[in-house]
């Protein structure tokens, strides 16, 4: 299957959703960032980006039943107080489809935009079709006003066959490991990939083509650049990092931004190893897994199996997250095993 209308209807609600984080992030205030019951943060951008994905898809696909695997829940918007909260996030989402000529005037409550949320329930599987979504992935960066992602991925019979990524904050041209700062004119990037086609990218603003992208041909582990989250520095991945000879200090950005930037050569290693007992959600690696890999990358765990995503809300892998390319591959995982040895790590 090619998946086109799948991938029109995808691009549509993936840039709606980036353009209603966009909104946000320009006045958002430390006030106005929640804390989940988890202690993770969450803004307007994460609710009202997923029931913009949510009406859409429904809306251009006209699905029996929307299947869609996504993070946020309702539960802290229907409680007492938080109607105020509810009220601004019902019109960022009816301005921002208000935005789209065929959606202007359609009336939307604030019933409407709960349900759209909690169409989010779905707990995904081995079996049928099912929308990946992180509505907002990287909230901490995105409340910083540094990178952040929003990120969709079709899953069918287990696997994933489609993947669309908005990165608002993304350097269109140069490179994100790069210290130069970009324009705000020359920021914003739509990554999408479909199974077997290649994965293109385009900005965000503007009517530019997409272009077609590959990840980088450096096989000189020591020019290699790594990436890693913007969070406190993983022991491990400097351990690895010496033992492939890297001399370049890790690039931290928040999201799968990360796995964006690699698919178009920006990097060539990005290590996501945590702390033991965390349980990944497919949602933070769908979108940017199909997008490095048909980008001609490599996504594995710590032993160099594929991720699996058909085990419902989690990953189905062993320890660590591997992204690189097919040449580096080798070196990497030989390096990844050695250091788990000496940390008394075990797959």
């Amino acid at each position: 299957m090619s998946y086109e209308k799948e991938l029109a209807a995808a691009k549509k609600a993936v840039s709606l959703a980036a353009c209603l984080s966009q909104e946000v992030q320009k006045t958002l205030l430390q006030s106005q960032v929640w804390s989940k019951s988890d202690r993770s943060p969450v803004t307007a951008a994460d609710y009202g980006s997923q029931a913009v994905v949510s009406l859409v898809l429904e809306r251009e696909l006209q699905p029996e039943k929307l299947s869609l695997v996504a993070e946020e829940e309702t539960g802290d918007l229907r409680k007492k107080g938080s109607e105020e909260f509810l009220e601004g996030i019902t019109k960022l989402v009816k301005d921002t489809l208000a935005s789209e000529e065929s959606y202007a005037g359609s009336p939307l409550s604030t019933d409407d935009v709960l349900n759209a949320i909690d169409c989010g329930k779905s707990e995904g599987g081995c079996s049928g079709c099912h929308w990946i979504l992180d509505p907002i992935d990287g909230t901490k960066g995105f409340v910083k006003g540094e990178q952040y992602a929003v990120g969709l991925a079709l899953l069918v019979e287990g696997k994933v066959v489609l993947g669309v990524m908005a990165c608002p904050n993304l350097p269109v041209a140069s490179a994100v490991c790069e210290t130069d700062k970009s324009s705000p004119e020359d920021v914003g990037c739509l990554f999408f990939a479909t199974t077997g086609s290649g994965t293109y990218v385009q900005p965000l603003k503007g009517n530019s083509p997409p272009q077609k992208v590959k990840v980088s041909s450096n096989e000189n582990l020591e020019e290699a650049k790594f990436l890693e989250s913007y969070h406190k520095p993983i022991l491990i991945h400097g351990t690895i990092a010496k033992k492939l000879g890297i001399k370049a200090l890790p690039v931290r950005i928040d999201s799968q931004a990360k796995y964006a930037a690699l698919s178009r050569g920006d990097a060539e290693i990005y290590l996501r190893f945590t702390l033991s007992g965390y349980r990944e959600c497919i949602w933070d690696h769908a979108p940017g897994s199909i997008i490095t890999t048909e980008a001609g990358g490599v996504v594995c765990d710590a032993a160099g199996k594929s991720l699996d995503f058909s085990k419902g809300k989690y990953l189905a892998h062993e320890t660590g997250i591997i992204v690189t390319t097919k040449e580096l591959k080798p070196w990497i995982l030989k390096a990844v095993r050695e250091s788990m040895e000496e940390e008394n790590l075990y797959f």
